[in-house]
C-alpha cells in the first residue's frame, strides 16, 4: 500500500510539472509610440579642464506618429568656447564606419543651454554633444539635462551626472632643449631659456640636459638646481635658482591624456594625493620615450606626472608632457 501511495503521489507531481513547464506561445511585444530618449557618456577619464565631455543622446517617436522637432543639453555650469551638440545624426554603416546625416541647423548655445532645431522630417535621432570643461568648474560637479521635442506636444528629457571635475591642470608638448629652453617651471607650466629663467629664478624646479659622457648613461637628464654637480655637468645656473624638487623616475605609466596613446592608463587628483616621496632623489638619467616622473616643487605647493613623448639625440631634445596638482 505505502509503495502503491508513493507511485500515485509521483505520476501527480510528474503531470503537475509537464503542465507547468508548457511554452506559452510567442507573441510579438508591440513597438511603444510615445517619444522616448536615451543617453550614454563616451569620454573616459578623469574630467580635466580644457578636455571635453562627451556624450549621446538618442530620441525617437513611434513611426507615423510625429516628427522630432529640436533637442536640448542644459549644464548646470555652462560649458567653455567650443561646447556644441551635433546637428547631424550617426549611424554605423557594414564596414562599421559612423555616417553622418543632417537633421537640423547647427547648435546654439545660450548661456548654460545648447540646442538644434531639426529641419528634417525624423522620428529618430543620435546627437553627439562635446562639453568643453571651464576654468569655473575646476574641483567642482557638473550635470546635465538632456531633453527633447516632438509635433506631437510630446517632451522627454534624461538627466546625466553628477561628474566631478579633476583640480588637476595639464600642458601638452613643452619642448625641452640643451643649451636653449632648458629650464622647466612646474609652477609656471612652462619651459624657459637662460635670461627667462634669471628673471623666474625661483620659479626653476627642474634643468633638462643632453650628455654623452664614455662609461656613463646620463642622455636626456633631468634634475633640480639643488642637485648635485656632477649631475648638471656644463651647467652655470641662474643666480637663485636653487629649488631642491623631488624626483620619483618611473616607466610605463603611459598616461592616455598625455601620451595619446592606444593605453587606457589615467593619471587622477588622488594618485598625486597618494604618491609617496620617501625616496625619492632630485634628478633622473637617461629619460625615454614614455618613461615619466613623479616631482613635488620644494615649498610643497605642487605635484606633477612629467611624461616624455619624444627625444631627439641629435638635436639634445626633450618633448614632455605634464600634469599638475595643487597641494595648498
Amino acid at each position: 500500500m505505502q509503495r502503491k501511495y508513493y507511485s500515485i503521489t509521483l505520476l501527480l507531481l510528474l503531470v503537475v510539472f509537464f503542465n507547468g513547464c508548457k511554452e506559452e506561445e510567442y507573441a510579438l511585444p508591440e513597438a511603444k509610440t510615445q517619444l522616448q530618449n536615451e543617453c550614454i557618456k563616451r569620454s573616459l577619464g578623469p574630467n580635466v579642464v580644457g578636455l571635453d565631455l562627451e556624450f549621446v543622446y538618442a530620441m525617437a517617436l513611434g513611426y507615423n506618429a510625429g516628427k522630432i522637432t529640436s533637442a536640448q543639453v542644459e549644464a548646470s555650469i555652462p560649458g567653455a568656447s567650443g561646447t556644441y551638440l551635433e546637428h547631424r545624426s550617426f549611424y554605423t554603416n557594414g564596414s562599421g564606419v559612423d555616417v553622418p546625416v543632417t537633421v537640423g541647423n547647427p547648435s546654439v548655445t545660450t548661456g548654460a543651454k545648447t540646442e538644434v532645431v531639426f529641419t528634417k522630417d525624423t522620428c529618430a535621432a543620435a546627437l553627439r554633444y562635446f562639453y568643453i570643461i571651464p576654468e569655473e568648474a575646476r574641483g567642482k560637479e557638473v550635470t546635465f539635462t538632456f531633453s527633447a521635442k516632438a509635433s506631437t506636444g510630446e517632451t522627454v528629457s534624461y538627466k546625466m551626472g553628477p561628474y566631478q571635475i579633476a583640480k588637476m591642470d595639464m600642458k601638452l608638448d613643452l619642448v625641452l632643449s640643451d643649451n636653449n629652453k632648458m629650464y622647466l617651471s612646474v609652477a609656471d607650466m612652462a619651459v624657459y631659456n637662460a635670461a627667462e629663467a634669471a628673471a623666474n629664478a625661483d620659479k626653476i624646479d627642474l634643468v633638462y640636459l643632453y650628455r654623452s659622457i664614455s662609461g656613463i648613461t646620463f642622455a636626456h637628464a633631468l634634475a633640480a638646481p639643488a642637485a648635485n654637480p656632477e649631475y648638471l655637468p656644463g651647467i652655470t645656473l641662474p643666480a637663485g635658482a636653487a629649488n631642491n624638487t623631488k624626483y620619483l623616475k618611473v616607466y610605463g605609466l603611459r598616461d592616455r591624456h598625455l601620451a595619446r596613446l592606444q593605453y587606457g592608463i589615467y593619471v587622477d587628483d588622488v594618485d598625486f594625493e597618494k604618491i609617496d616621496f620617501t625616496n625619492a632623489t632630485n634628478y633622473g638619467l637617461n629619460m625615454k620615450v614614455e618613461s615619466g616622473a613623479w616631482v613635488e616643487t620644494a615649498d610643497g605647493k605642487y605635484r606633477a606626472y612629467i611624461f616624455v613623448n619624444k627625444v631627439d639625440n641629435g638635436k639634445k631634445e626633450m618633448t614632455v608632457s605634464v600634469k599638475r596638482y595643487a597641494m595648498k
